[in-house]
Order: structure tokens, then sequence, then C-alpha cells
């Protein structure tokens, strides 16, 4: 009986354990995705193309930056929660971020 106690313990402990893990990872694999997407969005309205993996992925994530800001200042709650609108507003913001690196003189990013 007291080896069933533990072997049950056990098997709790290892199913939180892996629950954790697969929240931890899907928490950072879906934004990352995320941000992915919206970079490459920017890219094509931009260029025609996307960034590569890792540029959309920055881009993605500084534009969602940006676009909330932006958002924010000027009183618009499109994000709000909802996965289009926060897509939405990350590719505003996103080509925002490529117009200011334009206008800075970056070509290299820009093209």
């Amino acid at each position: 009986m007291l080896e069933l106690l533990i072997l049950l313990v056990v098997v709790l402990i290892g199913v939180w354990i892996v629950s954790t893990l697969l929240s931890i990872t899907f928490g950072i694999i879906i934004p990352v995705l995320i941000w992915m997407l919206i970079g490459f969005l920017a890219g094509k309205l931009v260029r025609g193309r996307g960034y590569g993996p890792i540029g959309n992925a920055l881009l993605g994530l500084g534009g969602g930056i940006v676009g909330n800001i932006i958002f924010s200042l000027l009183g618009f709650g499109i994000g709000d929660g909802w996965l289009i609108g926060n897509i939405i507003v990350g590719v505003v913001g996103a080509l925002l971020l490529v117009y200011i690196v334009r206008l800075l003189g970056n070509e290299k990013f820009a093209r």
C-alpha cells in the first residue's frame, strides 16, 4: 500500500513538472510565432518579402511595442486581448518602425 502511495505521488509530481514545462514552452513559442507573423506581414507590405525568421521576430516584437505605444497614446484599444487586433497593432507598429529606420538611413535593413 505504501508503494502505491509513493508511486501516485511520484506520478503526480511528474505530471505537474511536464505540464509546467509545456506551459512555459508554449508561453514562449506562441508569442515568438506571432511576432514572426507580424514581421513577415510588415515585410511583405514594405518590400515584398519578409526579413528572415530572426528579423521577422525582432521586427514583430519592436512593432508590437511601438504599435501599443502609438495606439495607447491615440486612445485606441484595438489590441485589447484579441489576437487579430494585436496582429494589426503589431503590423502598424512594425511599418512605423521600418519607416523610422529608413528615415535614419539604415538602408540595409529597410531594403
